[in-house]
């Protein structure tokens, strides 16, 4: 039996705290091993409990969501960083893909969908709220172009999977490729073209109407 995913939560209203840990209680993969009220306590308890994944809030007394993603991405910290808010802004998912967060989650999430969503993550996938894809594809369709993007048609493949949020393993039955090759190459495309994420990957690749 492999090791329980190791999970911070980082939010200032004790109420949702318990709701998400009565929801991650339930599913045996997953334990919680930590609470902060503030982004300042939870780079702390980032540092010394090194969770897999933090939960992290957008709006909170002391320091930020936002703030607290950029520390753990400067800092250089392995802890998989989701955003998990009320709020719904382009700037601030725009912000956030930038800083590397691996999931933009909103709270009326059902339960089952939560937990589906994190099991995503684990796997290496990105995960966006339907109604965050859809301002950001607004954003990309009204956005500039930007620099032509090279991309074979077998690239343009992978990723237009990757937007309709297929998981690698899903893109490997389909494309008759195995899962490490999968990603293999989700990862080179995202390298090569400079972007934070996959996230930001399909992003990039809508403007230049690739997909």
């Amino acid at each position: 039996m492999s090791a329980a995913t190791r999970i911070l939560l980082v939010d200032d209203h004790e109420v949702v705290r318990r709701g998400i840990r009565a929801i991650l209680t339930d599913a045996p993969e997953f334990e919680v091993v930590g609470e902060a009220r503030n982004g300042r306590e939870g780079l702390e308890l980032v540092r010394s409990l090194r969770p897999h994944l933090a939960l992290i809030d957008i709006r909170m007394g002391g320091d930020d969501g936002p703030a607290l993603c950029q520390a753990i991405q400067e800092e250089r910290l392995p802890t998989a960083m989701v955003i998990l808010t009320s709020f719904l802004s382009e700037d601030l998912i725009q912000t956030c893909i930038r800083l590397g967060v691996r999931g933009y989650i909103l709270k009326e999430v059902e339960g089952f969908d939560l937990l589906q969503s994190l099991r995503k993550i684990i796997h290496g996938e990105s995960v966006l709220d339907p109604r965050a894809t859809e301002l950001l594809m607004q954003w990309v369709q009204n956005g500039p172009a930007g620099p032509p993007l090279e991309l074979s048609a077998h690239e343009v493949a992978i990723l237009r999977l990757v937007a309709e949020g297929w998981t690698n393993r899903e893109i490997g039955r389909h494309l008759y490729l195995s899962e490490h090759t999968v990603k293999a190459r989700v990862n080179d495309i995202t390298h090569r073209l400079n972007a934070k994420n996959r996230v930001e990957a399909v992003m990039m690749a809508h403007r230049q109407g690739l997909l």
